[in-house]
């Protein structure tokens, strides 16, 4: 690939950055939400999680380990797949967790329940 992988085949991408990393970032961003942390922490953890994608591209391709641009693609990539995963399981657990008061309204949403009474009705 030329340019922003330029030592590494698109194979090699594919599999670091797109299965490697993506599925630990997957697996991270799941893990952050299934234990209620705030969603800053996603950003945070993903970062480093870029900076051991390209650790990996250089340890097991000889890639450049201080290829800015290369670890920037591979960190916004982890951290759109991280995103996606703490917001979908996010939104499972509020309607999991909390039946009667919310429900989903898309994959990546939920919504207050509608309720049958209103409140100041008598």
């Amino acid at each position: 690939m030329s340019g922003l992988y330029a030592t590494e085949s698109w194979l090699q991408v594919l599999m670091v950055t797109g299965i490697i990393g993506g599925g630990a970032a997957a697996l991270a961003g799941r893990a952050m939400a299934a234990t209620w942390r705030p969603f800053w922490y996603v950003l945070v953890y993903m970062v480093l999680l870029g900076a051991a994608v390209r650790f990996l591209h250089f340890a097991l391709f000889s890639a450049h380990i201080l290829a800015f641009e290369s670890w920037l693609a591979d960190t916004l990539y982890v951290m759109a797949v991280a995103a996606i995963s703490f917001r979908v399981t996010r939104t499972n657990q509020m309607a999991r967790q909390y039946p009667w008061l919310y429900e989903r309204s898309g994959p990546f949403t939920w919504r207050e329940k509608k309720r049958l009474l209103d409140e100041n009705s008598p």
